[in-house]
């Protein structure tokens, strides 16, 4: 009987640890499989920006906005951002800095992207962090300007529709200046007054750093593109992101659409990743901006 109840302890402890480890793979599986959504499966933001200074030639004039793209080697992800653009129609592509990334430059990985959707619309391209940290920038601008993108290193371009007119103005990125004594913010406001922009007009600025908004406010800008956040990495529903650079723990700006007085302020959470390999509730994003003069 002892030697009878000694083998049934035995078996349900066996039974107990099967299926411990069954459920601790189908975790770890349903985990991975999140964890390769979340990280691969783009996500389109449409963003409606009204002003009464957009003039109404342009009018349902569309930009698709492209950050932090990291020179990303996801096939899938990739290739989903392709046939997005094409599908929206944009009147202009702007990429808002960290095309490469400094850690993992892959600069052939990133023109093939170039190649494949400079025949879509007109592309205007500002630098981030990562391309003031890699000694190849210089080649880097080579090839986009032999692709057709437009490099904006504190300047403007008009765009004109008819006989309207709007300034896309861009700024490179505060490192790009290798000035330790100067803060970012005073930085920008030279970069800003180099352009010469005219204040008259409806002012779109193409900038990698969403943590300088009081800046663009003080300059201005009606309308600011930019990236660099990352979406905070890691989302919290309710609370937002946990950690972004240059902001810190629980940042301000990760995310959407931030106003203030005639200032409106767009921040993509971006495309790749590069210290932090892993997003999470925080999937790549497309941002795809209408202007509406009402």
């Amino acid at each position: 009987m002892k030697q009878m109840n000694s083998n049934m302890m035995r078996r349900l402890v066996m039974k107990r640890k099967v299926i411990i480890m069954i459920f601790i793979t189908i975790t770890i599986v349903l985990c991975g499989l999140y964890l390769h959504y979340e990280n691969t499966k783009l996500q389109v933001s449409n963003y409606k920006i009204v002003n009464n200074n957009i003039p109404v030639d342009f009018n349902n004039y569309k930009i698709v906005q492209i950050s932090d793209f990291h020179n990303n080697q996801s096939n899938t992800l990739t290739n989903d951002l392709i046939k997005e653009i094409e599908k929206q129609k944009p009147n202009i592509i702007v990429l808002t800095g960290d095309f490469i990334d400094s850690s993992k430059t892959n600069v052939e990985v990133a023109m093939n992207f170039i190649k494949k959707i400079n025949t879509i619309a007109p592309i205007y391209y500002v630098s981030g962090n990562h391309e003031a940290s890699v000694k190849s920038y210089t080649k880097i601008k080579e090839q986009l300007a032999e692709n057709k993108v437009v490099i904006l290193e504190n300047k403007k371009e008009e765009l004109k529709i008819n006989e309207s007119s709007i300034n896309l103005i861009g700024i490179d990125d505060p490192r790009m200046a290798y000035e330790s004594f100067i803060s970012d913010s005073e930085i920008v406001k030279v970069e800003l007054d180099n352009t010469k922009y005219n204040g008259d007009k409806y002012n779109i600025l193409l900038s990698h750093r969403p943590e300088l908004f009081d800046t663009y406010v003080e300059k201005k800008i009606d309308l600011i593109l930019t990236g660099h956040a990352h979406g905070g990495q890691i989302r919290i529903p309710f609370i937002g992101g946990i950690i972004a650079p240059n902001q810190g723990f629980f940042p301000k700006y990760t995310s959407g659409v931030i106003e203030k007085n005639k200032t409106t302020m767009v921040v993509s959470r971006g495309i790749g990743n590069s210290i932090i390999p892993l997003r999470i509730n925080n999937r790549p994003e497309l941002v795809v901006i209408t202007l509406y003069n009402k």
